[in-house]
């Protein structure tokens, strides 16, 4: 079932690693007024938890003669960790004394798209249905275009 992806997931394990670090690297540019928003480093740790889910399973993908049974649940295991991130992120981001925060929902919603995309593809790869390989792929890239998103926004916020 995991043959045919293979150059997409060395692709995509490629590209997520190299993003995380950039990201990292883009943040510590800024990082003493990125630590004193509660809500910025929370946004971006649940960015780069996302990159990393990516990374993860796009690995998964990559292990010679693992099942589907094994990658769905390791699929799953990886979303409900980077999803701790994004509540946490959320939680914050909804209790924000600033109104026009708690206003945006699109701030912290749009980073449970990928975790939701893998934790899909994760249960249906787990019972055998390959169509959650195309799920996996969905989530791979909706991981990269939300973290980059929070990245951009988080970063442009501290310059003002």
């Amino acid at each position: 079932m995991f043959e045919p992806w293979s150059e997409f997931n060395v692709a995509m394990a490629g590209a997520t690693a190299a993003l995380a670090g950039l990201v990292i690297v883009a943040a510590s540019v800024n990082i003493a007024e990125i630590v004193k928003s509660r809500t910025l480093t929370a946004r971006l740790l649940a960015g780069i938890a996302a990159l990393l889910l990516a990374l993860a399973v796009s690995a998964l993908g990559l292990i010679p003669d693992i099942d589907g049974p094994w990658f769905g649940a390791a699929a799953v295991v990886a979303s409900l960790l980077a999803a701790v991130f994004q509540v946490h992120a959320t939680r914050l981001i909804a209790t924000d004394p600033s109104p026009e925060d708690r206003a945006r929902p699109l701030k912290y919603l749009v980073g449970f798209l990928p975790i939701f995309a893998y934790l899909a593809a994760g249960v249906l790869v787990w019972i055998g249905h390959p169509a959650g390989l195309y799920l996996a792929a969905a989530g791979c890239l909706l991981a990269i275009v939300s973290a980059v998103v929070v990245s951009w926004v988080a970063l442009v916020e501290v310059l003002r």
